[in-house]
């Protein structure tokens, strides 16, 4: 590849890298809740700016708007990176996680990024979204713990992008798996322990 042609993949890289990792980092579970009055969503629950602990203010709709906007912008970050080529989208998607999860805003204390990776690995491959999201849903209805459907449906998601949707898409996968699983630790050590409330509950993810 020509030196220019070099020079203008790496540009574009930077470009996308940087601006999904801004939209990632909107924090929209703490400006819903401060918009509604209902404080900061920092102060309740585990501290998490995330659609789980938007939960524990008793506001469902607002979860819910929350965990669509969060899986939104990591979709739409992925979307418009389609447009040029997928290795773009890949880059999009990592950014959009990593930046809701280290948004400069809140320096770099932000949620654990599930909706978002969801809603990443929907729009880069909605077979593999669908699985993962079924596989949320699917453990929650039985186990009702958010964290733990997280996990599991996290950690199934290359296998899906593997068979459903190609190398390149499982590799993201993974890393994106991996991520959660570090911003999960502590939700790991309580699970070990029997500790970990339940969705409806008022202490973990």
């Amino acid at each position: 590849m020509p030196e220019q042609q070099l020079g203008m993949v790496s540009q574009a890289h930077l470009v996308t890298a940087f601006l999904s990792y801004m939209l990632g980092s909107i924090p929209f579970g703490l400006v819903l809740t401060k918009i509604a009055g209902l404080g900061d969503i920092r102060d309740i629950g585990s501290g998490n700016v995330g659609a789980t602990n938007v939960l524990r203010t008793g506001n469902k709709g607002l979860a819910a708007v929350t965990l669509m906007l969060d899986a939104g912008k990591g979709a739409f970050a992925v979307l418009v990176a389609l447009r040029w080529n997928l290795d773009l989208a890949i880059v999009a998607g990592l950014c959009s996680v990593i930046g809701h999860n280290f948004p400069v805003w809140l320096k770099f204390q932000g949620g654990k990024g599930v909706a978002t990776t969801l809603g990443v690995l929907s729009a880069i491959a909605w077979p593999m979204g669908l699985a993962a999201c079924t596989t949320w849903l699917v453990v929650a209805a039985v186990f009702r713990y958010s964290s733990l459907s997280a996990l599991l449906a996290l950690a199934a998601s290359p296998f899906y992008g593997w068979f459903l949707s190609g190398e390149k898409v499982a590799v993201l996968a993974t890393l994106l798996a991996v991520f959660s699983f570090i911003r999960h630790h502590e939700n790991i050590r309580r699970l070990l322990k029997g500790e970990e409330s339940k969705i409806g509950g008022n202490k973990s993810d």
